[in-house]
């Protein structure tokens, strides 16, 4: 009878699988994650930081009130079509394709009448368009 010891053998870890395994978890949360969709999103503008605003011979400041009606230079547009806008702008732009349109729409305003101003600027050969904004401090007050 042999009653030595047996040398016992180090058992081997195999990571091969393992990091088989992990990875196949790792694809299949991958895919079946869904991201939030949002279908309706809470947005109040406009409010921006800027700085006060000046009056240059090249600026043209076109306004959007909420109904819908428009002012160039102060002047009221007798109609609300893209064409006569855009004669109103061609007759303001002083400084020709040079001029700057700031659009200085109502917060409530439609965005159709915003788009509106944005044609008749393309109509007018305008391209040099900008927004007016009113700045956080001036938007708390209200």
């Amino acid at each position: 009878m042999n009653f030595r010891p047996r040398a016992k053998d180090e058992p081997e870890i195999n990571l091969i699988p393992f990091i088989d395994v992990l990875l196949v978890v790792l694809i299949f949360l991958m895919l079946s994650t869904t991201y939030s969709k949002y279908t309706e999103l809470q947005l109040t503008l406009p409010v921006a930081d800027a700085q006060a605003q000046r009056d240059y011979p090249r600026e043209i400041i076109v306004g959007v009130s909420s109904d819908g009606r428009y002012s160039v230079k102060g002047a009221p547009v007798p109609g609300r079509s893209v064409d006569m806008v855009a004669q109103a702008l061609h007759d303001a732009a002083t400084a020709g394709s040079e001029s700057v349109i700031i659009i200085s729409a109502d917060a409530t305003a439609a965005h159709q009448s915003v788009i509106t101003v944005l044609e008749a600027a393309r109509r007018a050969g305008l391209s040099r368009i900008t927004f007016a904004t009113q700045s956080s401090a001036q938007a708390g007050s209200r």
